[in-house]
């Protein structure tokens, strides 16, 4: 695959001296999840009106709190490799999950537009990015492959040169020609933008090491705002780039289980991290709606 013309950027770490969390202790869903050692939890995605999430698991689980409605789950399908990810539609009325051979599956009003999981990949697929009018997706394999399908236009990847630092995450710009690869190092590479249309400034942040390896990075924008893109490393310390906000972070606390997905509130003033036991742990304006754990 053809690789694009490349920005590096390293992520601007900001760290929460005296996290709050947005619950005072362990809530559970009116459902019993059955998230445990052989199902852990893989993602979290927002509903539409931010008043909800779903959390994915390994095993192909959904599980549905607030106003998230299930659209149906691969509970009890045989998989060919673990669930790795979940991405909702733009009107939240559906979902994709994502697994580790590339195998998509789609739910509700998600449409299924291809997937690598009849194909032998190099790397394993470590998640997912829907376009912004949901017409198409990328998948993101760890050796920096990206695979395009629908209206996702293919901009470039790592496959012919895979980075030191293993891919954890993609995360795409509301359109269907842009996206960032983030490194378990906190590495950012961008593809579909060129050096002139970069925002100013967001090249020359300086590197700064994590204290617990990337897993996870999620983003918001508009076609003519380029907004702010949010990173999360498996401690629960939040990253921010651009205009994303700050609104707190588990960086400095002791948790069960580490941190595995973060998905961003419809308001961007807030965001929601949640970890593979499924505690939920969520920040600014983003509602705590319950947790698997």
């Amino acid at each position: 695959m053809m690789r694009s013309r490349l920005l590096r950027l390293f992520v601007l770490v900001v760290f929460a001296l005296a996290p709050v969390l947005a619950f005072s202790g362990p809530s559970q869903a009116s459902v019993t999840p059955a998230v445990g050692p052989s199902n852990l939890a893989v993602g979290i995605a927002a509903t539409h009106s931010g008043h909800g999430y779903w959390i994915a698991t390994a095993a192909g689980n959904v599980y549905p709190f607030g106003d998230a409605r299930s659209y149906g789950s691969l509970s009890g399908v045989r998989l060919n490799a673990p669930v790795v990810g979940i991405a909702a539609t733009v009107d939240g009325g559906g979902y994709w999950l994502v697994a580790k051979d590339g195998g998509v599956f789609s739910f509700g009003d998600a449409h299924f537009y291809g997937s690598t999981g009849n194909i032998k990949l190099n790397a394993p697929v470590v998640g997912m990015a829907p376009t912004g009018d949901g017409d198409g997706y990328w998948l993101a394999a760890a050796d920096g492959g990206v695979f395009s399908f629908g209206d996702a236009a293919f901009s470039g990847s790592h496959g012919a040169d895979p980075p030191a630092s293993r891919i954890v995450g993609i995360s795409a710009f509301p359109d269907d020609s842009h996206y960032w690869l983030l490194t378990a190092s906190g590495e950012m590479d961008v593809f579909g933008f060129s050096s002139g249309s970069w925002p100013a400034g967001w090249a020359d942040i300086s590197p700064t090491p994590p204290n617990a390896p990337f897993v996870a990075v999620a983003n918001w924008g508009t076609r003519s705002d380029f907004g702010g893109i949010w990173m999360v490393g498996a401690d629960g310390g939040v990253f921010t780039l651009g205009g994303a906000g700050f609104y707190g972070s588990t960086g400095a606390t002791h948790l069960n289980a580490p941190v595995v997905g973060i998905a961003v509130a419809p308001g961007q003033d807030g965001y929601w991290l949640v970890a593979a036991d499924g505690g939920v742990f969520a920040f600014g304006d983003a509602p705590f709606a319950g947790s698997a754990a």
